[in-house]
This record gives structure tokens, sequence and C-alpha cells, in this order.
């Protein structure tokens, strides 16, 4: 069972995805304000980010540079999920320290199947 902090301004999306993972056995805790996403992860110690892009400052390609310059979560997976589909953004996020990433709408199952992989790894 993996704590998973979900970071998306979308409320339904975090419902969403947190209710995935919960019937996948996970711990999962949602936030709707990335300015909390730092003070949050550092109390909940994370074993999986699921990060949106396009959110409020900070954004979701900041919030992935600044978890990975955190000692603490320097390895910690980073799954992206969001609508922008371009390489550009795509190749970004992996800079900024994603490992993997999903494009809305996306499949339940593939996102599971992602997160799975990415735990074994861990």
């Amino acid at each position: 069972m993996a704590k998973i902090l979900i970071v998306d301004d979308d409320r339904q999306l975090t419902e969403l995805v947190a209710n995935i993972m919960l019937m996948e056995g996970h711990q999962p805790t949602s936030l709707n304000d990335s300015t909390k996403a730092m003070e949050i992860a550092s109390s909940l110690t994370p074993d999986l980010f699921v990060l949106d892009l396009m959110m409020p400052e900070p954004n979701g390609f900041e919030l992935c540079r600044a978890l990975r310059t955190n000692t603490t979560f320097a390895n910690t997976p980073i799954v992206i999920i969001t609508a922008m589909e371009d390489s550009d953004s795509k190749a970004i996020a992996y800079v900024a320290g994603a490992n993997d990433y999903v494009t809305k709408p996306f499949n339940p199952e593939d996102l599971v199947k992602r997160v799975k992989t990415l735990l074994r790894k861990k």
C-alpha cells in the first residue's frame, strides 16, 4: 500500500484518481492547491506523486522541479496527468524530473499499470 499525493486544481480529476488509487489499495491524498504541495509532501512523505501541469503558481513543471531539488523526494516517482499533448510540454516535464506522462483523457487501467511499474522500480 503506497502513499500517493495527487496535486491538481481540478477537483473532479483528483477525486477520480484518488478513487482509482483507493481501489488498488493505495492511500491517496488529494490536494487542489499547488502552493501547499511541498508542505503536505513533507509531512506525508508520499511514495509517488501525480501532478497536473496547468495549475496556478506553482505550475506542474515548477512543482516537479522543486520536488526533484528536495533530497527527500529526489527519487520519488512523479506521474504527470495533463491535457497538454505537445511534444515540447512532454520534453520539459521529463527534464523537470517526471518519470511518466499521461494525457487526458486517460484509461484508468493504463494509469494503474504505470503506477505499479513505478512503485516496483522504487
